[in-house]
């Protein structure tokens, strides 16, 4: 498996174990503060270091296990997935922008316009992370 399709399901699992059961939280338990409400920071606060914690030990880790693989340059293949896939995901983020930033503020207000973003946020990533992925194992 070639390193960046290391880097992409890292970060995709990542992604997926600690906003999953953030957004499930926030969809069972709605934030009934105003904002902003500090405990509803605080632990999007914590979700968001243990995203960026697992996502720091594993390039560690994938580092350490191929340190000459980390280090080559981008080839053509590499590019053009990453290309594709950011286009998509740019796609899915500007769709969700949109919803979000001219649609939903005629229907919603406060943490749900926030929840909202934060998850077309997420989406996108996901979306790039996935796209990579299945890329990669096209090729194979």
């Amino acid at each position: 498996m070639p390193y960046r399709e290391k880097v992409a399901w890292l970060s995709l699992v990542s992604m997926v174990v600690v906003f999953l059961p953030y957004f499930v939280w926030v969809k069972l338990h709605p934030p009934t503060a105003a904002l902003p409400d500090l405990r509803q920071m605080a632990l999007y606060a914590v979700v968001s270091s243990g995203w960026a914690l697992i996502l720091g030990v594993g390039h560690l880790i994938l580092r350490r296990q191929a340190p000459e693989e980390a280090r080559l340059p981008l080839d053509e293949r590499d590019r053009a997935i990453l290309h594709r896939s950011r286009t998509l995901a740019y796609y899915v983020l500007l769709t969700g922008m949109i919803l979000v930033g001219c649609v939903m503020p005629f229907s919603a207000a406060g943490w749900k316009i926030v929840h909202a973003a934060v998850f077309m946020i997420v989406l996108a990533e996901v979306v790039n992370d996935a796209s990579v992925v299945y890329h990669y194992r096209r090729q194979l």
